[in-house]
């Protein structure tokens, strides 16, 4: 019978003890994950001016519903600290912040409305598709490390910011860019 090497061994224990030196994708999984910890506290004081701009009930109402939703993702990813034995601690996500800037702008610069709802939603949706991407490659480094709990719990916060995602589709589709693309003309008829 062929013996584990230590390191296999750990790994399939879902320990993350890698001797002295932590592993490379170690040392990166835990970087994101101090990364995205802090964009989801951040998104939790941006949601509520998207809400306050915000004209449409269904937008009002998805946005209010994903800001809870983040609250308990702020405590699901410190569930993915202590799942690797780590402090939850954040680091400054220049992309999330970035992308909150961009939001701020979009929100300053549309007039109340269908327009400014628009903007809104392609600034969320852009907010989101940098989380699928972020919790997807965190899951997928945590099923590589073999942290079974954190790949689960990421793989759950990785469904909702879908989830988010096509209800913002959703809401743009069916009435949000119909209503924005209606204000154009209308302006232009004038």
């Amino acid at each position: 019978m062929a013996t584990k090497t230590k390191a296999q061994a750990k790994k399939s224990s879902g320990s993350v003890e890698y001797g002295m030196e932590e592993s490379k994708l170690m040392k990166l999984f835990e970087d994101s994950l101090k990364d995205i910890y802090w964009a989801e506290k951040a998104l939790t004081k941006a949601l509520p001016k998207m809400v306050k701009k915000a004209t449409s009930e269904e937008l009002v109402e998805a946005l209010e519903s994903h800001l809870a939703e983040t609250e308990k993702q702020v405590q699901k990813v410190e569930k993915v600290f202590a799942a690797i034995g780590k402090k939850p601690q954040a680091k400054k996500c220049e992309a999330m912040d970035g992308l909150i800037k961009e939001a701020d702008e979009i929100m300053k610069e549309t007039e109340d409305g269908a327009m400014r709802d628009a903007g809104i939603i392609a600034a969320g949706q852009k907010v989101e598709h940098y989380e699928i991407a972020t919790y997807g490659t965190l899951r997928t480094f945590a099923e590589i490390l073999g942290l079974n709990d954190a790949a689960l719990i990421l793989e759950e916060i990785l469904e909702e910011e879908k989830a988010a995602d096509e209800k913002l589709t959703e809401i743009a589709v069916n009435t949000i860019n119909v209503q924005a693309a209606e204000e154009v003309e209308s302006e232009e008829e004038e």
